[in-house]
């Protein structure tokens, strides 16, 4: 007698929790660099905000290049899920005042 594979109905449900070493909730920084423009704290902020509607500014922290050109801005929001961080980071990083996202 033959053993047939197993059907997809008795595969185990992934728990994204668990393929993750973030435990939700959690405080999560990230790091965005773009030019020092007028806006651009702003425009960062504002997408913080849509994604966390918690999001304290008070907590955003700022460190410039050491020519002047370009500003890291540190925003630390309330992660809930995978999703909503990777949603984030494609927001940021599509932005056009961005130019990397750690």
């Amino acid at each position: 007698m033959t053993k047939s594979p197993p059907s997809p109905a008795d595969a185990p449900v992934p728990d994204p929790r668990r393929d993750s070493l973030i435990e939700y909730p959690s405080r999560f920084p990230i790091k965005v660099m773009g030019a020092k423009v007028d806006g651009f704290v702003h425009a960062v902020t504002e997408l913080a905000h849509r994604f966390d509607p918690d999001f304290d500014a008070s907590t955003i922290e700022l460190r410039q290049s050491s020519a002047g050109n370009y500003l890291g801005v540190t925003i630390t929001v309330t992660a809930t899920s995978r999703a909503q961080l990777d949603d984030l980071y494609r927001a940021l990083s599509s932005h056009p005042l961005v130019k990397v996202v750690l």
